[in-house]
C-alpha cells in the first residue's frame, strides 16, 4: 500500500506552520517548478543536467551535503549551468526522529558546502520547533515542500506509473519532486522526459525556485 500522497491535499499545508512553501503563486505565464532531491549523483544528476540543457530549462537541486563533497564537480556544474540549489541536510536526516540540536547542526554542516538558504526537509519530516528555528532570525531559511510527489523513490512503481503520477496531477504553480539518486533513476528518467514533453506541448514554462542566500 502506498504511504504517501502524490498530490498534496489542499488541507494538509494548513496543519503545518505557514512558513512552509507548498506551491508557487500562479503567474501570467503558466509555470511549473521542477526540483530534485538527494544528489549530486554521478549517473542520475548528469542525466538530468543533460536533459534540462536539451530542453533549455532550469530546475532546483536540493543537495545532501555529503554528496556534494563526494561529487563536487557535478555540484559545480549545476551552478555553472544556471540552476538553483538548496540544502537537504548533510546526511539526509529525519527531523521527526532527531532532536533540534542534532538536526539543525546537520543543516549547518551542509551549509558549509551548499551556498543557499533554500531548504527542504528529507522525507518532508520536520518538527514545528525546527521550522521556527530555521525560518526566524537574521538570516532566515526558505523551506520548500511540494505540490506533486512523483513517487520515483517507490520501487513498487513502474516507470509508467511514476510518469502518470506526475502527468495527471501537475498544474501551473506546482512544485514537483523528483530524486536524482540511483534508486529513483529508472522511474525518474522515464517520467521526467514525459513531463518535459507535456510542458512543452502546453506552453508551460519550467522554472527553478527562487534562490535565497
Amino acid at each position: 500500500m502506498r504511504s504517501y500522497w502524490v498530490k498534496t491535499p489542499k488541507w494538509l499545508p494548513q496543519l503545518f506552520p505557514k512558513e512552509l512553501i507548498w506551491k508557487m503563486p500562479s503567474e501570467n505565464e503558466p509555470c511549473v517548478y521542477l526540483t530534485f532531491d538527494d544528489g549530486p549523483h554521478p549517473k542520475a544528476t548528469v542525466f538530468v543536467l543533460d536533459l534540462l540543457k536539451e530542453y533549455d530549462v532550469k530546475a532546483t537541486f536540493f543537495c545532501i551535503g555529503k554528496n556534494v563533497v563526494r561529487h563536487l564537480e557535478i555540484y559545480e556544474r549545476i551552478l555553472a549551468e544556471g540552476h538553483t540549489v538548496g540544502n537537504h541536510t548533510q546526511d539526509h536526516l529525519n527531523g521527526w526522529t532527531n532532536d533540534n540540536h542534532a538536526y539543525l547542526s546537520n543543516v549547518l554542516k551542509a551549509s558549509k558546502h551548499i551556498q543557499s538558504r533554500n531548504f527542504r526537509p528529507p522525507y518532508g519530516r520536520i518538527k514545528i520547533s525546527q521550522t521556527k528555528r530555521l525560518s526566524k532570525g537574521l538570516h532566515p531559511w526558505k523551506i520548500f515542500m511540494w505540490d506533486v510527489l512523483s513517487g520515483d523513490f517507490d520501487t513498487l512503481l513502474s516507470p509508467e506509473q511514476c510518469s502518470q503520477n506526475v502527468i495527471q496531477h501537475v498544474a501551473p504553480g506546482s512544485i514537483v519532486v523528483f530524486h536524482d539518486s540511483e534508486k529513483a533513476f529508472p522511474r525518474m528518467s522515464y517520467a521526467l522526459v514525459n513531463l518535459l514533453k507535456l510542458c512543452a506541448e502546453k506552453n508551460w514554462k519550467i522554472k527553478a525556485l527562487p534562490h535565497y542566500e
